[in-house]
């Protein structure tokens, strides 16, 4: 099993899109929002449900291959640990979607869109930085990926995969490589 948390502070957008890809490059995966105030995800079923009313057998392991999601539904991810580290222990990769407006934990993945100064940002932390079509050059040795195309994220946050040969989701690797 591995698990991966994602967060992306400045791109809201890169913030949703961006744990399904890492997901679908995953192959079999589910993804966690831990976001209390964010847009729903597509998928069935929230986080606070499965807190408050527990989670069935079914529900902690993967009944097809393939991406799975559950939004968040409301809640704290400090409410709901115990029922992620269950879903964690048996599921073949979980991806936690980081609020962007909150501190995520230590071991959370940075996702930051490179852009023209002077808003241009660096973090101080193994990150990995995202092209955008805005512009602007990464600091050296930091890893980049490729600017998605407009497809891509439509299918996306639309509920729909799009192919695993697209090139930004084989490039999502280097996520759970920091992971």
């Amino acid at each position: 099993m591995a698990v991966v948390a994602v967060w992306s502070p400045v791109d809201l957008v890169l913030s949703l899109v961006a744990p399904l890809g890492c997901a679908l490059q995953a192959g079999t995966a589910l993804v966690v929002d831990l976001d209390p105030g964010g847009p729903p995800m597509p998928g069935d079923g929230d986080l606070a449900s499965l807190v408050a009313r527990g989670p069935t057998e079914a529900e902690l392991r993967p009944d097809r291959r393939g991406v799975a999601v559950i939004g968040n539904g409301g809640i704290e991810a400090a409410e709901a640990g115990e029922v992620i580290a269950a879903l964690a222990d048996r599921w073949p990769n979980v991806v936690l979607r980081c609020a962007p407006t909150q501190m995520p934990p230590v071991a959370a993945v940075p996702l930051i869109p490179v852009l023209p100064e002077p808003f241009a940002i660096q973090i101080d932390r193994p990150s990995v930085y995202q092209q955008t079509y805005f512009g602007g050059d990464p600091q050296p040795g930091v890893t980049v990926l490729p600017a998605p195309k407009p497809a891509t994220v439509r299918s996306l946050l639309s509920g729909r995969m799009p192919t695993r040969r697209d090139k930004w989701i084989g490039s999502l690797e280097h996520v759970w490589e920091l992971a």
